[in-house]
């Protein structure tokens, strides 16, 4: 296979087009071209309005040879791909017994994903979600968004495929992959029903209302494969005899294992509690809090494109950073072009949000989650579940600011201190009830310092960021866990058995990379098995 990169042609070409300019490139007939895979795509606005979309393309034909000796151009060579193999992907020799099951907890990325590798090779898991399956769990959180019932066991953040099912679906990750694992993760997407588009676009995207029927595929898949889950089953406890795992508690139930991983997710406050009073190792870690803000999305895509409606683009995304006076880091985060601000809130009395989008991002504002970092020197205390307290006292004030509605507030009002806008006149785009309140005391001051002065660095980016008219929504306090639970070389907890993975352990920051933490996890458990057993490749 031959590959090509910069191969640039304007938006709103056809699949012809993009061979005959491939053809041209290589100085051989489109004919000649027996099949073109395109490996990636971006658009260039350097120089908007004029736009480019450039392609890496491979491709196949039988001049591969001649092509290769007589072309003078870098940007052709020869097709260099990592494709990922599971190291154990013989599988056992001998079924696997009861008794010796892996237990995985929780069905987000992470989990999801190592079940899905541990079920395809024979070792026959058992996953475990405390919420419910993803059909039951769209009804509640719908629900909840309508009423304001929250169900503190389904909703944004606990039940099948975890929280990143009702967000963006954003698929790209900054983890490197020499192994392959990125792209395997999004090809088992694509075979799950994903759009194909999301194996070469700079910035996959998924969208919930596509996602939700992917999480369903792949349990269905893991079942098929000899694997099992099992909806509304909380993990409660762990039995362990001389540093081994021997056993998951489910309330009464008692599961026998010898390998669990904790794939849990980052809310899941009360099970890091029981994991803490077990004395397994965690530390607090860094992460970041701040607010959702929303603009027109013509107004970004006025910033990004030099047009507001943009013919054969896409919503515009952005990412702007900042270093304040303050010593702080403000940047923007999981930015939804054509999205919503959602109610994510898990327990009673406490209020948090994120963005979510559908496959079309056809809402009228893009919002993005500006957050300020904040570290352990900020939690007021050096136990290591101190980053939670930290987070509830700030979900406690967003939820007293709007009375357990999602407070609203235009960016003028935040800075001044007074109530000045009514709800309706925002024009916000909400998922969840809402009410016209006041943000400003829901951060500590430090904080809202440092978010206003990243504002207004961000409008020197992109005009209109700082303006009086953005709306702000709080509190984006979710942004990634607050512990990381320590694991070894080999995956592994000081507790041997007992497997910390993805997001909510501290090892991955997003869908993507929480996926790609579950097929490691996946393989460390495999050939822990394998050693057990005295069996090799």
């Amino acid at each position: 296979m031959i590959r090509i990169q910069q191969l640039k042609l304007r938006p709103g070409h056809s699949r012809e087009e993009l061979t005959v300019k491939a053809a041209k490139l290589l100085k051989i007939k489109p004919s000649e071209i027996e099949h073109l895979e395109i490996r990636k795509q971006s658009i260039d606005a350097r120089r908007k309005p004029d736009i480019f979309v450039i392609y890496v393309v491979d491709i196949k034909t039988p001049k591969e040879t001649w092509i290769i000796k007589y072309s003078r151009d870098k940007n052709v060579t020869l097709a260099k791909e990592v494709s990922y193999q599971f190291p154990y992907s013989a599988g056992l020799k001998q079924p696997i017994g009861e008794e010796k099951r892996p237990v995985i907890i929780g069905t987000g990325p992470a989990g999801l994903f190592c079940g899905y590798f541990l079920a395809k090779y024979g070792f026959r898991p058992i996953l475990l979600e405390r919420g419910r399956d993803v059909d039951s769990r769209t009804k509640d959180v719908q629900r909840f968004w309508e009423t304001g019932r929250l169900n503190t066991e389904s909703n944004v953040q606990f039940g099948e495929g975890g929280a990143g099912t009702f967000s963006d679906g954003k698929l790209n990750t900054l983890v490197k992959d020499k192994d392959g694992r990125n792209r395997e993760v999004l090809k088992i997407f694509v075979e799950n029903g994903a759009p194909e588009e999301i194996l070469y676009e700079g910035k996959p995207h998924i969208g919930t209302d596509i996602l939700v029927n992917v999480v369903r595929n792949i349990r269905q898949k893991i079942c098929d494969y000899g694997g099992e889950v099992r909806f509304e089953t909380r993990v409660t406890g762990f039995q362990i005899k001389e540093g081994k795992l021997t056993g998951v508690c489910c309330g009464k139930e008692r599961i026998g294992c010898e390998q669990a991983v904790l794939a849990c997710g980052h809310s899941a406050r009360d099970t890091f509690e029981m994991l803490y009073d077990l004395q397994i190792p965690m530390e607090a870690k860094s992460f970041a809090v701040g607010l959702r803000v929303e603009h027109p999305q013509t107004m970004i895509n006025l910033a990004q494109y030099g047009m507001e409606q943009p013919e054969h683009l896409p919503p515009s995304p952005y990412k702007v950073t900042a270093q304040t006076s303050y010593g702080r880091s403000v940047y923007s985060f999981c930015m939804c072009p054509g999205g919503y601000v959602v109610n994510a809130s898990s327990e009673e009395g406490r209020l948090a949000v994120n963005g979510m989008s559908y496959s079309d991002r056809g809402s009228r504002n893009a919002n993005s989650a500006v957050i300020v970092q904040v570290t352990p020197e900020d939690f007021g205390s050096e136990h290591p579940l101190a980053g939670i307290d930290f987070q509830r006292r700030l979900e406690e004030g967003a939820w007293k600011a709007g009375n357990g509605k999602v407070p609203v507030e235009c960016l003028d009002d935040f800075k001044s201190g007074q109530l000045s806008h009514t709800l309706e006149e925002t024009g916000h785009c909400t998922k969840g009830q809402a009410v016209y309140a006041d943000l400003r005391p829901v951060l500590p001051e430090e904080l809202n310092l440092a978010f206003l002065e990243g504002m207004e660095q961000f409008d020197r980016v992109i005009p209109g960021f700082n303006s009086d008219s953005t709306v702000l929504s709080g509190v984006e306090s979710r942004t990634s866990s607050p512990v990381r639970i320590l694991r070894d070389e080999t995956c592994q907890s000081s507790v041997r058995g007992l497997f910390p993975c993805g997001e909510g352990a501290g090892y991955a920051g997003g869908i993507t990379s929480a996926a790609m933490d579950g097929i490691r996890v996946a393989e460390a458990i495999a050939a822990c098995i394998r050693k057990d057993r005295g069996e090799t490749e």
